[in-house]
């Protein structure tokens, strides 16, 4: 059994337009029209349990819809969805159980209440006995470091410590599958190494299945061993980093050192210079030639050292991002 299927599942959205003005309200009183969004469409996706999964897209792609879908927020338009053989919008108390949401813009427990109080209160609505709270609870908030913040009104935590607690609130229940969106949005580097760290060694411990969404690609590159891309609502994507970078970016980075300092114009005779510093540079060249163009600069230019490379990750997904799919 998968741990996430679905099966062309969509979800279109019905808003009304107004014309603007007075004569525009008077005329919506008699006649409106609608106007359809189709915000997911014949989505097929499949998790297989204990994967790490990447969901990327670019704002309004799909990804936040998908999710709530998946864990039954929102009803499909069409289409199936399955998570551990559950029906999700049917909100069965078991899958209920084994599932958890994350939403790096939304918080989930009470801003008056200490940071213990509401775990104590989810504990409760989970049915996990007394000891288990206290031992899942004590080793969360160690791994987090979040120990000495539990009894720390919720409003009073800082962004990183309230995005620990909400990872805290999520995995009390010991959750078979969890859903994180966003889970580092508006972190210092610092708190979001240090939740990505935790989420690696959870996922190692536990077993768990996570689908993960974010916009920052040092998460997806650290933690994902798979990607899918979605882009209107549609997939338009699915493998691994590698493989997205090789299908979606036509050239291929050399990074050269030199004996001595080379002009930027001898450079750009052998492709797209990136850097030129000094004694060292980076040329992006066409992935179909890349060993013509080695042998090239090696044979012309005082090259002492030379690396080949993938262009990096992040400047692939912003320039599949920013161009029509």
């Amino acid at each position: 059994m998968h741990a996430v299927e679905t099966r062309d599942l969509c979800k279109t959205f019905v808003s009304v337009k107004k014309a603007p003005g007075v004569l525009g309200s008077l005329k919506g009183l008699v006649s409106r029209e609608k106007v359809l969004l189709e915000a997911v469409k014949n989505v097929d996706l499949t998790v297989e349990q204990g994967e790490l999964v990447g969901f990327l897209g670019p704002n309004g792609a799909g990804k936040t819809t998908t999710l709530k879908m998946l864990t039954g927020i929102l009803y499909p338009t069409s289409g199936s969805a399955a998570v551990l053989g559950y029906t999700p919008h049917k909100r069965s108390p078991d899958m209920l159980r084994q599932i958890a949401l994350v939403m790096g813009n939304k918080m989930q427990l009470w801003w008056d209440l200490s940071a213990w109080d509401g775990f104590l209160v989810l504990s409760e609505l989970y049915e996990v006995d007394r000891a288990t709270f206290k031992k899942r609870l004590d080793h969360l908030a160690d791994c987090l470091q979040l120990t000495d913040k539990l009894y720390t009104q919720v409003r009073k935590l800082s962004l990183g410590e309230r995005m620990k607690c909400e990872l805290i609130a999520a995995l009390l229940h010991h959750p078979r599958v969890v859903f994180l969106d966003e889970p580092t949005i508006g972190l210092d580097v610092v708190s979001q190494k240090r939740i990505r760290d935790f989420l690696k060694e959870w996922h190692k411990e536990e077993g768990c299945t996570i689908l993960l969404t974010s916009h920052y690609m040092q998460d997806v590159q650290e933690l994902c061993d798979r990607v899918i891309v979605i882009d209107h609502g549609s997939i338009v994507f699915e493998g691994t980093l590698d493989a997205l970078s090789r299908r979606f970016s036509d050239t291929r980075r050399l990074r050269l050192t030199f004996e001595r300092i080379v002009d930027r114009a001898d450079l750009a005779a052998y492709g797209n210079v990136v850097e030129c510093p000094g004694e060292t540079a980076i040329l992006d060249v066409p992935r179909a030639s890349v060993a013509a163009i080695t042998g090239a600069v090696l044979q012309n230019l005082p090259v002492s050292d030379v690396a080949i490379e993938e262009v990096d990750i992040e400047e692939v997904v912003r320039s599949l991002f920013t161009r029509n799919l």
